[in-house]
């Protein structure tokens, strides 16, 4: 399955992958304002044997399948780690 991968100028860290290219209309409008704008990053090939860092490679094939796009939101802080 080929995706494109987007990141948000606003939000660190938040990336929003695509079906297809550009096609930033499958986003809920909601959720636009709160990413801001979006700068392309990759496009890439998913299959259930690729792994991806910080995503569950199947996860992301589902939503975009189901809904067009997939969210990947910054990891949550470690322990330890300044707030």
């Amino acid at each position: 399955m080929r995706c494109f991968v987007y990141k948000s100028l606003r939000r660190a860290e938040t990336y929003v992958y695509l079906r297809a290219a550009d096609a930033f209309e499958v986003i809920p409008g909601p959720i636009v304002e709160q990413l801001g704008t979006l700068a392309f990053v990759i496009e890439i090939e998913l299959s259930s044997q690729r792994k991806l860092a910080r995503e569950n490679v199947d996860e992301v094939m589902v939503n975009l399948d189901v809904q067009g796009y997939h969210l990947q939101f910054p990891p949550p802080p470690q322990s330890g780690d300044p707030a």
